[in-house]
């Protein structure tokens, strides 16, 4: 099962501050839980098609095979309720899909 999360940055965040922060604090401590076998942070470029932005600046996928498992044990605990109380900081609006691969 996947998490994606589509946000974009609070004004008055710097994309510098927020890419140190991922690469020192939200890779490490999210990477370090056993339920989460991958998870990376993409900023967005630019539209395939169409004029305009990309809707979101960021795009965050984690996979979680054990998606039951992280909601009970990991989403309450202090890795993740800590790394969550930072990123609330920087993100705007966050919007958390649950998603499962079409097979």
């Amino acid at each position: 099962m996947q998490l994606i999360i589509l946000y974009s940055l609070k004004g008055g965040v710097s994309r510098e501050d927020f890419h140190n922060w991922v690469r020192t604090i939200d890779y490490p401590a999210m990477r370090g839980l056993a339920r989460v076998e991958n998870f990376k942070t993409f900023e967005t470029k630019k539209l395939l098609m169409g004029e305009g932005e990309p809707s979101v600046g960021y795009v965050e996928i984690f996979d979680i095979p054990d998606f039951d498992g992280f909601m009970v044990e990991d989403l309450g605990g202090d890795t993740v309720q800590g790394v969550m109380g930072q990123f609330m900081g920087f993100a705007d609006a966050p919007e958390f899909i649950i998603c499962d691969e079409v097979k």
